[in-house]
C-alpha cells in the first residue's frame, strides 16, 4: 500500500477494518484547514453505501492495456480522474463519483492494470507494476480519452500513481488530492528497517515475498478472504457488509492479479529488478522529486499507515499551494467511508 518509510513514526492497530456516519466531518479536518476554505461547491453530505453500482464499464486502448473504467458527468465537464489502491477497485468512488458529476465534473474511474475488467493487449508483455507502469498507465488513459489536463485524486496505490504524475508530468494536473501524503518509493530506503511497529503492518508484504504468500494469491478464494481481512484491519470503524466486498471482491479474478500484486510488493521492497524501459523514471523518482501543482493532503486517522502529526512529516515535498486535513474515525479507504469528505477535497483542491 503506501510507502512505509513516509510513516515510521506510525504505529500498529493491531487487529481490527454498511455506513459510518459523515456528522461532523468537516470539523474534524486541521484547524488550519478549517479557518480557509477556497472558493468552491459544498458538496451535498451522504451516507456511505447510497450508490451501489457505476451504470456501466467502458474499455479503451491506452498504452499497453485495455482499461476499464467507470464515467460519469457531463462529457465536457472539468476532468477529475479518481484512482483506486489494493486491495480494493473502483467501488472506493461510488459514492465520490456522482457527487462530483452533480456539480458538473467529468469522473473517471480506471480499474488499474491487473484489476477489473482492464486487461494486457499482448500476452508477451512482462506483467510488471513498478510505480512508474502504473503512472504511465494512466498518462496513457489520458492520451486515448484525449484528456490533457485533470484533477488526480486517489489513495493507496492511487495517490502514489497521483503523486508520480504530478511530480514527472505535472503540465497533466489542474490540482493534486493524495490520501496520506507524499508516497511516492524510495527502493533504496525500503531496505533499511522501520520501527517494529511499522514492520508489523507490512505483514502481507514479507507474507508475498514468499512462496507460501504466492500460492495464496494465485488461489482466487484464498486471495480473496486474505483482501477482506486487510478490509477488517484497515479500517477498524467502517462496518461494510458482504454485498459491498462481493462487489469489490469480483475485480480480484482478474487473470493477471496475483502477477501483478506479487510484483508490486516484490520490487518495492528490492526482491525483484523492474522492467529496463521504466529505469529512467525510477531513477528520478528515488530522488523524490518535489510536486509543485496545488494539493490537499488527507491524512484518515484510524489508518494504521496514516503518518503520526499534522501532516509535516512529508510537508516538504509540497511546494505549491496546499491544505492538510486529518481525518477522524475513518479508516484507509477514505474515499468509500467518508465520500462527502473526500469530494469536497477534491472541489477545493481544483479552487486552491
Amino acid at each position: 500500500m503506501i510507502n512505509r518509510r513516509t510513516f515510521s513514526k506510525a504505529v500498529g492497530l493491531g487487529t481490527g477494518a454498511a455506513a459510518v456516519s459523515l456528522s461532523g466531518l468537516q470539523t474534524n479536518a486541521s484547524a488550519a484547514t478549517a479557518s480557509h476554505k477556497p472558493d468552491g461547491a459544498s458538496v451535498p453530505t451522504i451516507a456511505p453505501g447510497t450508490h451501489t453500482e457505476f451504470r456501466t464499464i467502458k474499455q479503451v486502448k491506452a498504452g499497453l492495456l485495455d482499461i476499464g473504467y467507470a464515467e460519469v458527468g457531463p462529457a465536457h465537464g472539468p476532468v477529475v480522474i479518481c484512482l483506486h489502491g489494493w486491495p480494493y477497485d473502483i467501488h472506493s468512488f461510488v459514492d465520490v463519483a456522482p457527487l462530483l458529476a452533480d456539480l458538473g465534473y467529468r469522473v473517471i474511474v480506471p480499474y488499474l492494470r491487473g484489476h477489473g475488467s482492464t486487461r494486457f493487449l499482448s500476452q508477451n508483455t512482462p506483467r510488471t507494476a513498478e510505480q512508474s507502469a502504473v503512472a504511465l498507465d494512466i498518462i496513457a488513459l489520458m492520451d486515448a480519452l484525449k484528456i490533457h489536463k485533470a484533477v488526480l485524486a486517489g489513495f493507496d496505490w492511487g495517490s502514489r500513481t497521483a503523486d508520480i504524475i504530478s511530480a514527472l508530468w505535472p503540465e497533466r494536473v489542474k490540482a493534486l488530492v493524495s490520501t496520506s501524503g507524499y508516497v511516492i518509493t524510495n527502493v533504496k530506503t525500503q531496505l533499511e528497517p522501520a520501527l517494529p511497529a511499522v514492520e508489523h503492518n507490512w505483514w502481507y508484504q514479507w507474507y508475498f515475498a514468499t512462496e507460501r504468500g504466492k500460492k495464496a494469491m494465485e488461489n482466487v478464494d484464498e486471495r480473496i478472504a486474505l483482501c477482506r481481512y486487510v478490509w477488517t484491519l484497515v479500517s477498524p470503524n467502517w462496518n461494510f457488509d458482504d454485498a459491498t466486498f462481493e462487489r469489490t471482491a469480483q475485480a480480484f479474478k482478474n487473470p493477471d492479479y496475483a502477477a501483478i500484486v506479487l510484483y508490486n510488493y516484490r520490487w518495492r521492497i528490492g526482491l525483484i529488478e523492474g522492467e529496463r524501459r521504466y529505469d529512467r523514471y525510477e531513477k528520478l523518482l528515488a530522488a523524490q522529486p518535489p510536486i509543485h501543482v496545488p494539493t490537499i493532503t488527507l491524512d484518515p486517522a484510524l489508518d494504521p499507515f496514516t503518518p503520526a502529526g499534522d501532516g509535516t512529516a512529508y510537508r516538504v515535498h509540497f511546494t505549491g499551494p496546499y491544505q492538510h486535513r486529518t481525518i477522524a474515525n475513518i479508516g484507509h479507504n477514505l474515499p468509500q467511508e467518508a465520500p462527502t469528505t473526500f469530494a469536497q477535497a477534491v472541489v477545493d483542491a481544483d479552487h486552491l
